[in-house]
């Protein structure tokens, strides 16, 4: 027995055979509820709806099947109708909720044949019938679809990491899409210079889900956007259980010779194997509740942004650096704070009492850590290669009362010259590592070519060549002799006072002049 079905006339959609007179104001039409016999139809019956899910997540439950041609959603009642293009693709719809619930924004929709056998527009409301249409041709562009296009998904995706200034590895990637649903296999590579994954699901409605809530999404503030696509490939093949792939229904699976490059078969005539080079990775800094993804809430689901993990002063595993071989008579916390400060937040510098040419210090994130240590790591500082490493501490302490210091230690936790505590700053798409070339910003416009110049050579650097940017003269490049050279007029000259106003901002550029 199917429960009652309401279709609102008032919603500009009527059911096939329903006589509308002019003068009609009913609401409703109501269905005989003693029918028995459930006949398939094109028209799916969806109840238990959210009051908050909009049409576009309504239409994204039937697309997996195929086309979907209109949609009537009944807010007050929590109902909804889609109309499938196919009848075939409505019986594998109902069939497919019959053995696994559906899911909109955490609760249960049930899904059943509707007794109408089409959704017809009401001409006098064709308003209501446009706005479902767009809304249809919204959700199936969003989905890599046109209007035309006839089946449904894979269960297999594509990801592509864009714009990658963190490492990502696959369990951060387990641990976001397993929180849609279960992940079955995954396949790490990179091609073309971008980091790239192949996920598969044990259906398409979970690709699917997965798909429209995480693509266009950033792992991490302003970076390491996620790009989803449906592959060409049915299935992967793995045969290795290691860092760049894994079959979790096959944990048996043999790790592979470690040290080496491993190529998988991904289990599809006329693919090649890809070669995967070793990446080195962090732990995966997903591990709390899930938050809004996209509009949409996926319970159970880890949040995609670490800004939202950290709490002010919180320390994580993996944020302090080891730096040693430092110049002891030169080096000071400030200088440290500046050139550490371009890959990301410091927060405490110490410079050891009774060891001056060694130093620890504490970022706000682990990725920033590693981030300044792939760039920072045997780069001349003052004269001397230093050595970047990751430390064993879990924070810097600040020196106790009376503890001996002379200074050594500072907390810049509070410090006005962070570079990136703006969520998605546009600092994260600028990070460059040391070079001859320095960017600098900020600049006023009372200040021109000579003056800066003036300012640098003043500090004891030969400027090279120097060129404002052509649409904008609050920027420009400015060249030094060497990186060496560069990395100390970083340090000296970031926040250099310009004007009363103006302080200048300085980093390293990919850019020659």
């Amino acid at each position: 027995m199917r429960g009652s079905e309401d279709i609102a006339l008032s919603n500009g959609l009527v059911p096939a055979g329903t006589l509308v007179d002019n003068n009609n104001d009913a609401k409703k039409a109501k269905v005989d509820k003693g029918q028995n016999n459930i006949t398939p139809s094109r028209v799916v019956h969806l109840r238990n709806i959210p009051t908050e899910a909009s049409e576009a997540e309504i239409i994204h439950l039937g697309m997996p099947f195929g086309r979907v041609t209109n949609v009537l959603v009944l807010k007050g009642k929590n109902q909804a109708f889609l109309e499938m293009a196919e009848e075939s693709a409505a019986v594998a719809m109902v069939s497919y909720f019959t053995t696994c619930s559906a899911q909109l924004r955490g609760r249960t929709v049930y899904v059943q044949f509707s007794n109408h056998r089409e959704l017809k527009t009401d001409q006098t409301h064709s308003n209501s019938n446009a706005s479902a249409q767009a809304a249809i041709q919204a959700a199936q562009a969003l989905n890599g679809q046109t209007v035309d296009t006839q089946g449904g998904p894979n269960t297999v995706l594509r990801v592509i990491v864009e714009n990658m200034v963190y490492p990502v590895t696959l369990d951060v990637l387990y641990q976001i899409f397993s929180r849609v649903g279960q992940v079955l296999k995954i396949v790490t590579f990179t091609k073309n210079n971008t980091f790239q994954a192949l996920i598969q699901y044990p259906d398409v409605v979970m690709a699917q889900a997965a798909k429209m809530n995480l693509d266009g999404q950033n792992i991490y503030n302003g970076c390491c956007t996620l790009r989803i696509e449906y592959s060409k490939l049915g299935t992967l093949n793995v045969k290795f259980n290691n860092d760049k792939s894994r079959d979790y229904t096959n944990p048996s699976l043999p790790s592979g010779e470690p040290g080496l490059d491993v190529s998988f078969s991904l289990g599809a005539p006329g693919v090649l194997a890809s070669s995967f080079a070793t990446m080195r990775g962090l732990a995966s800094p997903l591990t709390s509740p899930f938050g809004t993804i996209g509009g949409l809430q996926l319970p159970g689901a880890a949040a995609l942004n670490t800004a939202a993990l950290r709490l002010p002063g919180q320390t994580g595993a993996g944020c302090v650096l080891l730096v040693s071989n430092l110049s002891e008579e030169t080096v000071t916390p400030d200088a440290l704070f500046t050139l550490f400060g371009v890959y990301g937040d410091v927060q405490r510098v110490k410079i050891l009492f009774n060891k001056k040419d060694t130093a620890l210090i504490q970022m706000s994130e682990p990725q920033q850590a590693y981030l300044a240590q792939t760039h920072l790591d045997k780069v001349k500082l003052f004269g001397k290669q230093i050595r970047v490493m990751p430390s064993k501490h879990q924070g810097v302490q600040m020196p106790k009362e009376g503890q001996p210091d002379a200074g050594l230690t500072k907390d810049y936790s509070a410090s006005p010259l962070h570079r990136f505590k703006k969520p998605g700053s546009k600092n994260y798409q600028n990070i460059y590592a040391p070079s001859a070339t320095l960017h600098l910003s900020n600049i006023p416009p009372t200040v021109g070519e000579e003056e800066i110049k003036a300012a640098f050579a003043e500090a004891g650097f030969d400027v090279k060549a120097f060129k404002f940017f052509p649409k904008d003269h609050k920027m420009a490049l400015i060249q030094l002799d060497s990186v060496d050279e560069a990395i100390v007029a970083l340090i000296k000259m970031h926040n250099f006072q310009l004007s009363d106003a103006s302080h200048l901002r300085v980093s390293f550029s990919k850019s020659t002049i």
